[in-house]
């Protein structure tokens, strides 16, 4: 008689390595969301001063027809490589889990190890994504209450 039952294999390795690199990629994310950030950052008011100055310097330099500078890359700093990492764990517990039911191991532990493993990426995406409207919402607030100067300037 064989071990094998009608669920899949007596012993899911795969299945359980991927719902427990899941588990630990969902530790991370929330980790990473809540203690962060771990590198040095300016503080908010100072990033939107500068961010305000280089729209408006950006404003007088395409009024004038001079050419905008060349984009500069950004450099990566602790908290883009634990991002990285989150997500990296979470797609290598996905995996583990597909190559479980593959392998007609148990389907249980493999679908749960999907399912935290995408949990785990979804949250970084949708924290990136909410956050990311928070700061439209606040340069469209920053740009309005420059319309009243930018107005008296152009007489509008």
């Amino acid at each position: 008689m064989s071990d094998i039952t009608s669920s899949g294999s007596a012993n899911p390795i795969f299945g359980w390595v991927g719902f427990c690199i899941a588990s630990l990629a969902l530790f991370a994310a929330l980790f990473v969301f809540w203690a962060g950030p771990f590198a040095p950052n300016q503080s908010s008011g100072v990033s939107l001063g500068e961010l305000a100055a280089e729209i408006g310097k950006s404003t007088l330099r395409a009024a004038a027809g001079m050419e905008q500078p060349e984009p500069v890359a950004r450099a990566r700093d602790l908290d883009d490589f634990l991002q990285i990492g989150v997500a990296m764990l979470g797609g290598l517990a996905v995996i583990l889990s597909v190559v479980g039911i593959l392998r007609h191991e148990r389907r249980r532990p493999a679908i749960a190890g999907i399912a935290v493993g995408i949990g785990a990426i979804l949250f970084q995406f949708f924290a990136f994504a909410f956050f990311a409207f928070l700061g439209v919402l606040i340069i469209m607030a920053l740009l309005n209450s420059f319309s009243d100067v930018f107005s008296g300037l152009f007489g509008g």
